[in-house]
């Protein structure tokens, strides 16, 4: 088996990674573009290549669905009682997420799912690898959302607007689409960190959803 030369990206200097950003997000692009074919649906991908769900809501319903018997998440309403998740907060980034998710809904591409540092493989001067995908049909920003949320310290979204506009790509209603990205993998996100008890990660997430909207 040959082996991918390179470590994490999150491992790498933050100049040697702003020094990737512009092929990184190019690296993207060209992911969140790739042709697919007859399939047809949203959410997860499943083996015949076919989404999971017939429509982009249905996929962000069943996302945080109580019932998640066989999953990571089977049983994680408990979360409410024993963790630091809050149901009111979720509650109410849920009902936003909802509510930006028409916006999202028209747009149907590939996403990676998990496009973070911990995934990206690079030997400090260049991307040598993109590992471990979600993968899913929906919103492309949702990719765009989770790079911008863990390289904070980069300008990840001007970046990516200033490679779209010297591509001459316009991106209808990026704002809103990019807005309901942060909600679908914050709100994941919320739960994760409550899960693992990494309570300053959950309320850095949390105070920065519920400031989206304002």
């Amino acid at each position: 088996m040959e082996r991918i030369d390179g470590g994490n990206l999150a491992d790498c200097s933050t100049e040697q990674q702003s020094g990737q950003l512009t092929e990184l997000i190019r690296i993207l692009n060209r992911m969140n573009h790739v042709k697919l074919g007859s399939t047809c649906g949203y959410g997860w991908i499943r083996p015949n290549g076919d989404g999971t769900f017939q429509t982009w809501k249905d996929y962000l319903v069943a996302s945080f669905a109580e019932d998640q018997t066989g999953t990571f998440w089977e049983r994680w309403y408990d979360l409410f009682q024993t963790t630091c998740l809050e149901k009111d907060v979720f509650d109410e980034c849920y009902s936003r997420l909802m509510a930006y998710s028409a916006y999202n809904e028209p747009h149907r591409y590939f996403i990676h799912g998990d496009f973070h540092p911990w995934n990206i493989l690079s030997d400090g001067k260049r991307v040598t690898g993109i590992i471990d995908g979600n993968c899913a049909y929906g919103d492309f920003l949702v990719d765009l959302a989770i790079l911008d949320r863990h390289m904070e310290r980069l300008e990840v979204i001007q970046a990516y607007q200033d490679y779209q506009e010297q591509a001459g790509i316009i991106i209808p209603d990026f704002k809103e689409r990019l807005i309901g990205a942060y909600y679908l993998k914050g709100m994941d996100g919320l739960r994760f960190y409550a899960k693992m008890g990494w309570n300053d990660a959950y309320y850095g997430t949390r105070n920065f959803l519920l400031n989206l909207s304002n």
